[in-house]
């Protein structure tokens, strides 16, 4: 079909002759995106991982010792050979000697974001560890915190050259990054893969061609305390999102927001387990390459994200900005924006702002303060 019988057709079934304002959509990124796209000025080559196929992460229980073969632990547990472990707490990190064999990593972020400081020793500590991949750059706070897209991923790569101009490029190959994926999609999508390409092209500063690894999680903000079912359906789509991005494992957080019970643990982790063995997602390296809209989206933020890299750099660097306040001002200046597209209905909750649409309870400035980088879900307003 040629671009205008497409029009036309769309024309009769919109009945307007004004088909690009209804179709146009807005988005708080600053993203260009299309009605419709035919092409692509310049294809995007496979964005690998490092993992063949996509790790589905359960937090420890027990009763999936057998089933799961890759857990979050936040407590010791002995016996788990053959298991991919990704420790979630500073203390089970001192305590933990893995062996050469053993497949652990560390989720526990080396900044400080309060201090403004990378903890030294707990470094050095991390560093002496047969780990997989021993140093964690969390950015999953950033977004639950409000920020946008490109600025968690110009965070993540400010610092990253934080660590890497105290301990050498070398660390580059044992970093990885806690992500937390949101509901918009494709965007998310194209979130991971930009980071890809951000990542690869700083570690190419060093004479390096390095692949960033990808811990992505659901996120905290889009959910409900009263809409379990609702936030059920939002992470499973969060979790194709990141499996389809190309992330090297994945995890869901609970639906249940603020509690937990056996039940639901093993739910979070069988919405991974459906993805991954019913719809085979997670073996395909970049399954989302060659759709003119993601590459699009992703070449985007890409060079957004860069630029607004290049800007903290010359402005002192993520620490030294993170000091005078400047990175916490501008994550609460986009996400009172974002709260504010959620008051008035363009982004759209259900359950929460429609169907049925409930009454604010809490104001802006009772979330956010411009002083602290904190978790806040867009529901808190109307609960």
């Amino acid at each position: 079909m040629s671009d205008t019988a497409w029009e036309n057709l769309v024309k009769k079934q919109l009945k307007t002759e004004d088909i690009y304002s209804v179709l146009t959509k807005e988005n708080l990124e600053g993203i260009e995106v299309k009605p419709f796209y035919d092409s692509v000025s310049d294809p995007l080559v496979n964005l690998p991982r490092i993992e063949e196929s996509t790790h589905l992460v359960a937090r420890y229980h027990e009763s999936l010792e057998e089933d799961v073969f890759a857990f979050l632990l936040d407590h010791n547990v002995e016996n788990l050979e053959q298991k991919a472990i990704f420790v979630n707490d500073v203390d089970l990190a001192g305590h933990i000697s893995p062996k050469e064999e053993d497949q652990y990593f560390s989720l526990i972020d080396v900044f400080d974001e309060k201090k403004a400081e990378i903890d030294d020793q707990l470094v050095k500590e991390l560093r002496a560890k047969q780990f997989r991949r021993n140093i964690c750059i969390d950015i999953s706070l950033h977004q639950n915190a409000g920020a946008s897209i490109c600025q968690q991923l110009a965070i993540a790569l400010a610092k990253t050259k934080e660590l890497t101009e105290l301990y050498g490029p070398e660390i580059l190959e044992k970093l990885i990054f806690r992500i937390a994926v949101g509901g918009n999609y494709f965007f998310e999508m194209a979130k991971l893969r930009a980071f890809k390409i951000i990542f690869n092209q700083f570690s190419k500063e060093y004479d390096l061609d390095e692949i960033p690894y990808i811990f992505a999680e659901t996120s905290l903000r889009n959910k409900a305390v009263s809409d379990h079912e609702n936030n059920l359906i939002r992470s499973t789509l969060e979790l194709a999102s990141a499996m389809i991005g190309g992330a090297d494992a994945v995890f869901s957080n609970n639906y249940l927001v603020d509690e937990s019970t056996d039940i639901s643990e093993e739910i979070s982790f069988k919405q991974q387990i459906v993805l991954a063995y019913e719809s085979i997602i997670n073996v395909f390296e970049d399954a989302s390459n060659g759709s003119y809209y993601v590459e699009d989206v992703t070449r985007q933020m890409a060079e957004k994200s860069w630029a607004l890299f290049v800007e903290m750099e010359e402005a002192g660097g993520y620490l030294e900005l993170l000091k005078q306040g400047v990175i916490q001002k501008k994550i609460y200046d986009h996400a009172v924006e974002e709260q504010k597209w959620v008051e008035e209905g363009k982004i759209k909750l259900i359950g929460v702002n429609l169907y049925p649409k409930s009454n604010v309870k809490k104001s802006v400035e009772e979330l956010y303060s411009e002083k602290e980088i904190k978790a806040v879900r867009w529901a808190e307003m109307f609960e």
